[in-house]
């Protein structure tokens, strides 16, 4: 699928060319502008005939994008752990809601708790689904190779720290992806139910990336090399970078 964004060029056939301004492929509405007009549109992607500015259709419900980020993420991650890269891992956790799931990239040292925080390496699929983009510059019709060009341009420093081995969460984030993409990801999550003990190794949840999967009924997913006695140890929360802007972050 092409690039379906604020900024990308449209064309429909009442209107003519214009301009996305907003984009929620949660529910499938754009708002765009046309001409010298000051008010923007909004169109449904379903039933107005929205058109790329080369005629190409807009088929939003045939051939819908991931409303989430993270199967993209678990390709871009597995790419680069053949390449060498084996210090990079992926944290894939839900919201307290439940309704999105966060993700973090980190290198270096797996730990997985107190994991570092570099800007642009974090999301949320909250974001995404208003704004299909990591945010490193890239295209947000971006595949894996554009993904990790992009990665490597924005933060060249960031990705240098995951050069190295780490043989055994390379085997496992292989043989999950082998099992779950491209339509599925997985979540890491320690909630303690109801206010009790945490569970030793509860099963990994997976989750579909995109409407009308069937739920994922694959081999189970284990988890990753290292989380072994974390539910029994005391944890605090990975603590963000300092903020000397004085300007507060979202």
């Amino acid at each position: 699928m092409k690039a379906l964004a604020p900024g990308t060029v449209i064309f429909h056939r009442h209107r003519g060319y214009g301009v996305i301004t907003a984009v929620n492929l949660l529910t499938g509405w754009i708002a765009a502008r046309f001409g010298s007009e000051s008010r923007t549109l909004d169109l449904n992607l379903s039933t107005d005939e929205v058109q790329y500015a080369d005629g190409e259709a807009i088929l939003f419900r045939r051939a819908p994008p991931d409303r989430m980020p993270h199967a993209r993420l678990m390709a871009m991650v597995r790419a680069l752990h053949e390449a060498g890269y084996q210090k990079l891992y992926l944290y894939s956790w839900p919201k307290p809601s439940g309704l999105h799931w966060r993700w973090h990239l980190f290198t270096g040292t797996r730990d997985w708790m107190q994991r570092s925080w570099r800007e642009g390496w974090y999301g949320s699929g909250a974001d995404y689904n208003v704004n299909p983009v990591m945010g490193w510059g890239e295209n947000p019709a971006a595949a894996t190779e554009e993904l990790i060009h992009a990665l490597a341009k924005f933060d060249p420093q960031g990705l240098a720290q995951a050069l190295g081995r780490d043989e055994d969460h390379t085997a496992w984030f292989a043989q999950v992806c082998d099992a779950l993409l491209p339509g599925y990801m997985y979540s890491l999550d320690m909630q303690r139910p109801n206010g009790g003990p945490l569970t030793e190794m509860p099963p990994v949840p997976v989750i579909p990336v995109r409407a009308g999967l069937p739920q994922y009924n694959g081999p189970e997913i284990g988890w990753p090399p290292g989380w072994a006695g974390l539910w029994t140890k005391v944890h605090a929360m990975p603590a963000r970078r300092i903020n000397l802007t004085g300007i507060p972050e979202a």
